[in-house]
């Protein structure tokens, strides 16, 4: 049965993206148990929120067919809610676990990650032993909103990766393909986004602690925070896909604008109301008032810009076909 076929496809394809993130958790957790917490040098980088995010998403990608059965036209909605309740709990219990930084000082896995998003601390580590900038960012009183950028960045992965799998899903179920190629434009970006957010863990995209990156920083960077808004806005239209243009193209195409706009907030909020800067002239420059460039200000615009010209796209081709079937 085709459904049966779409639901394994789906639960091997998460099974084996979620290898390294739960073997991360795995390593963590038994450190916890048996020693109290880990140290700094045996951490693996970014295990929040990726950990509690695969948690979330293969539970949620397993009950796909149960789900589907007892909740009908709320499936989607109910699967969702779950996925990120799950996420939510897991990431609360991971961040409380504590890195062993030095004989005396210990600190709880998201002020460890909070440093690791700022400075990059493979940067600063050498041969086992930590440095007095390390040490020194730690002891410094960080805001717990920061992890508004984490928790964004996750939810959307954990939202959005459940919804391509119930679209395909539901699709196989039903024998309706109307929405085949949204789904496909959605995936697409998904997979892109997760791509990026995987080259992050390994690169922090080649961040070194200075608020100027490099060149090949600031393209990273910026096709990430495109991407952020971009997936949003198509997730959005590929389930307001059908309906007129109000709902099928401008909602979504404000939805990427606004969650490009809550990323560099996420951003601005851990750098302590500041943003890295991806050049030097008028174009990067903050404009006084607040920290966005023009630059910036030309990123979010474009995530919309983006997601309005691919759901226009997938609309033009709907109406394409549509009169083609009829003639």
């Amino acid at each position: 049965m085709a459904s049966k076929r779409v639901y394994m496809l789906s639960v091997l394809v998460v099974l084996l993206a979620s290898v390294y993130p739960i073997y991360m958790g795995f390593i963590v957790v038994y450190s916890h148990i048996r020693y109290g917490g880990i140290n700094f040098a045996d951490y693996p980088s970014y295990i929040i929120p990726y950990t509690p995010v695969c948690i979330a998403v293969m539970l949620c990608v397993a009950l796909l067919p149960l789900i589907y059965r007892y909740c009908k036209r709320f499936a989607l909605l109910v699967v969702s809610g779950l996925g990120a309740a799950t996420f939510l709990i897991s990431e609360l219990i991971f961040e409380k676990i504590v890195v062993f930084v030095e004989r005396d000082m210990s600190v709880p896995v998201e002020g460890w990650q909070w440093y690791m998003c700022i400075l990059t601390p493979t940067n600063q580590i050498r041969a086992g032993e930590i440095s007095y900038d390390v040490t020194k960012t730690l002891g410094l009183q960080y805001s717990p909103l920061f992890k508004i950028h984490f928790y964004a960045i996750a939810l959307l992965i954990v939202i959005t990766v459940i919804g391509v799998a119930y679209g395909f899903y539901k699709m196989s179920r039903t024998q309706d393909f109307t929405k085949r190629k949204p789904l496909i434009a959605q995936l697409i970006c998904v997979a892109g986004f997760i791509g990026l957010c995987i080259l992050a863990c390994f690169t922090a995209f080649f961040r070194t602690g200075d608020i100027n990156v490099s060149p090949i920083s600031a393209v990273l960077m910026t096709v990430f925070f495109l991407l952020f808004g971009i997936t949003s806005g198509v997730y959005a239209g590929t389930w307001l896909y059908g309906r007129r243009k109000l709902f099928s193209v401008i909602i979504p195409s404000l939805i990427a604008v606004v969650m490009a706009i809550v990323m560099y907030i996420g951003e601005m909020v851990m750098l302590d109301w500041q943003l890295f800067r991806f050049g030097t002239g008028f174009l990067f420059s903050g404009l006084g008032f607040i920290p966005l460039s023009i630059f910036d200000l030309l990123t979010i615009l474009l995530s919309g810009a983006v997601t309005w010209l691919v759901l226009m796209r997938l609309i033009t081709n709907n109406y394409t076909e549509t009169n083609h079937e009829i003639h």
